[in-house]
């Protein structure tokens, strides 16, 4: 039997968590730690905070504190989240240990003396005044794209362009606001184009064909598009030192050490089980499976960058599967941390005390699997109410309540050989059959990572209960065959086991209040193992209600205090909207522009670039292609057909690796997107003046 070594990304600890990150990793990556440990197999499931990176030295320049007081406060917070929630961790670290910077140094150090990194001098922008230099997303100018005046230096957020400091005009430090300058830095590159090419590599990628489409739909298009050498150091003063000569000053590139916190996690799990060299076993040994639970914006590191790295290094597993997810959204747009436009975990346990398997539910009921989802709290209210509370815990309680009416809390006798009963006897085999069959299909797919599906064939369990009950009508059979009703509650009581064991992946907490009122104590893997679990004449526990209605005052306040969020942002955008007036120009650098109407005739997802479009556009005097920036507001089918306003004379520019030949005009309102086009249909080709 192999060694389950299961991973969920290291968050961030820049700031809380909310259901979006729940949803897109660390709930599916609980669900199959759990069902492992059910089967009696061997887990391992580590996870950390990711500690070093630009994203935490800009939260504390924001909140006016040192990065170390950033992470400290977040890693209690989302440590503390994790916990109240029920994410079963075995061990959780975080990468500002000792244990970490050790390792990751050590790491690098081996691949380094084995002479893998390139030692490349490039132009890097510096800022004087600051005395450093700037990471990407330290310098701010004018994206080239679309004009936007406070583009990052490593993509436009209002476009959704990828972008190269050396592309923006205008560039400024992020740190004094001054213009920097161009200064030579030597980093240590990861030479991937050469290891893509390598016998191991290429042996490696042919077990990405049996992974999820997105996640082998994006392997497939980094390698097509072809792997460039990549900087794994960084002139910062926030990470872990590089640990070579002449490397003062910098520090390790925040996605070559996160990664290795997987294997610090798992280090410092068994030095403090005193097994110093146990972590080996599940690292280095053939017969322990890597499985790396994420969302999809990870997928290049996880499939691509850490394997790599590992096979470079020598000794290590590669990643057996990496279930990426997609994203999820709320109330029908983007989650966003800085326009709190967001369900914050540690607000949601407040907010709904005792209630974590009512989000465990409704999140895995929508986990955005194959693609992007959507939570509303109206949908949350309908399938608490309606499924969990009108389903599962209808037939629990029924079953418990009965039991506890005719037989004063004791398990009943199974069916007797009766021929009065042949009758039930057939029906409660169906039932038995329909539960056996159900359990086997919910085990084939959390096997196969299909979290949603298997937990709505679980639900049928339930189903299948209230059915069973409202058939054999146990209460009208109490007088006059009170011997039938000990069988029908006899049976019914093991399906409750059922359904808890069953269920414990999805609804830990649940589960254990099955059992508590059933007063079992056995494992889930024992519960498991066979259909006859209950015993005649054993004591049930105290019957009480699994869930309570989720009332339409409690969903008002959480969509108050979006409305709120979403009224906070308008404000905020009009107190710095409109922009200011451009530059006085002439009327012949107008008519210089050339503006037509076209209509759009195919777009597709440009891969690796969520906000952007690859469009096909019948301009009337050609048909072109034009990559535009407008994925996060428009899918491609909605638009096909569309007519637009297109600069057409605009120099080529390539974009992902793609040329687009002009521009599509686009009005921007309240954080919306708006095609500018003919007030009626016009011919292709038609002029715009």
């Amino acid at each position: 039997m192999k060694r389950n070594l299961i991973t969920a990304a290291l968050p961030y600890a820049n700031g809380p968590l909310h259901i979006g990150h729940v949803a897109g990793c660390y709930l599916p990556a609980d669900i199959y730690a759990r069902y492992l440990r059910n089967k009696g197999e061997e887990v391992l499931f580590v996870c950390g905070t990711d500690e070093h990176g630009v994203a935490i030295t800009m939260r504390a320049k924001k909140e006016g504190i040192t990065p170390q007081q950033v992470v400290d406060k977040y890693f209690k917070q989302i440590g503390d989240s994790f916990r109240q929630f029920g994410i079963s961790f075995d061990h959780f670290s975080r990468t500002s240990r000792e244990i970490h910077h050790q390792t990751a140094q050590d790491f690098f150090k081996k691949l380094y003396d084995q002479g893998l990194f390139e030692e490349i001098e490039t132009d890097q922008y510096y800022d004087e005044e600051a005395g450093q230099f700037l990471a990407d997303r330290y310098i701010i100018g004018t994206c080239p794209v679309c004009g936007n005046e406070n583009a990052y230096g490593d993509q436009c957020e209002k476009c959704g362009s990828t972008l190269s400091p050396m592309e923006l005009k205008n560039p400024r430090s992020a740190l004094s606001g001054s213009a920097p300058v161009l200064k030579k830095a030597t980093n240590w590159f990861l030479p991937m184009d050469k290891i893509a090419e390598s016998p191991e590599f290429k042996t490696y990628s042919k077990r990405v064909e049996n992974w999820r489409g997105t996640v082998k739909g994006q392997f497939k298009s980094w390698i097509k598009e072809g792997l460039q050498p990549r900087a794994m150091t960084r002139d910062l003063d926030w990470g872990i030192p590089v640990p070579v000569e002449g490397a003062a000053g910098k520090v390790l590139y925040v996605w070559f050490d996160a990664p290795i916190g997987y294997i610090s996690a798992t280090k410092e799990y068994f030095e403090q089980k005193g097994d110093k060299d146990g972590w080996k076993r599940w690292w280095q040994d053939k017969d322990s499976r890597l499985i790396h639970f994420i969302g999809k914006d990870n997928i290049v590191f996880h499939t691509i960058i850490f394997p790599m790295m590992l096979m470079e290094h020598g000794g290590y597993i590669l990643p057996d599967e990496v279930p990426a997810n997609e994203f999820l959204n709320l109330e029908g747009q983007k989650l966003s941390t800085s326009r709190n436009w967001a369900v914050w975990l540690h607000e949601y346990l407040e907010a709904f005390p005792g209630k974590n398997d009512e989000l465990r539910y409704t999140l895995t009921s929508i986990a955005p699997e194959t693609k992007d989802s959507d939570f509303t709290w109206k949908d949350y209210q309908l399938k608490v109410n309606s499924e969990l509370v009108a389903v599962l815990g209808n037939f629990v309680n029924r079953a418990m309540v009965l039991c506890h009416k005719y037989f004063d809390g004791t398990v009943p006798l199974a069916f007797s050989h009766d021929p009065a009963h042949t009758g039930l006897q057939k029906r409660t085999k169906e039932m038995i059959e329909a539960a056996e069959h159900i359990t086997l299909k919910v085990n084939e797919m959390l096997a196969e990572f299909k979290f949603r599906d298997a937990q709505a064939e679980w639900l049928n369990l339930a189903r299948e209960g209230n059915r069973y009950l409202a058939e054999t009508e146990p209460w009208k059979l109490w007088k006059s065959d009170p011997e039938a009703v000990k069988g029908i509650l006899h049976e019914t009581l093991n399906l409750c086991v059922r359904i808890a064991a069953v269920g414990e992946p999805f609804l830990p907490e649940t589960s254990s209040s099955i059992l508590k009122q059933l007063n079992f104590n056995g494992s889930n893997a024992s519960l498991l193992s066979g259909w006859n679990q209950v015993e005649p004449g054993n004591k049930l526990g105290e019957a009480f209600l699994l869930f309570t209605q989720i009332e339409d005052a409690q969903i008002e306040i959480q969509i108050e205090k979006l409305k709120q969020s979403a009224m906070d942002n308008t404000a905020e955008a009009k107190e710095s909207a409109p922009a200011p007036q451009k530059e006085t120009i002439q009327y012949e650098d107008f008519a210089k522009m050339d503006i037509r109407v076209g209509t759009i005739l195919d777009a597709i997802k440009v891969p690796k670039a969520d906000k952007l479009l690859q469009l096909t556009i019948d301009t009337g005097i050609d048909v072109r292609t034009v990559v535009s920036g407008i994925a996060e507001f428009f899918s491609p089918d909605e638009i096909i057909g569309k007519q637009v306003s297109v600069l057409v004379n605009l120099a080529p520019r390539k974009l992902r690796g793609i040329e687009s030949q002009g521009m599509i005009l686009m009005a921007e309102s309240e954080g919306k997107l708006i095609f500018v086009q003919p007030g009626s249909q016009a011919k292709n080709g038609s002029g715009i003046s």
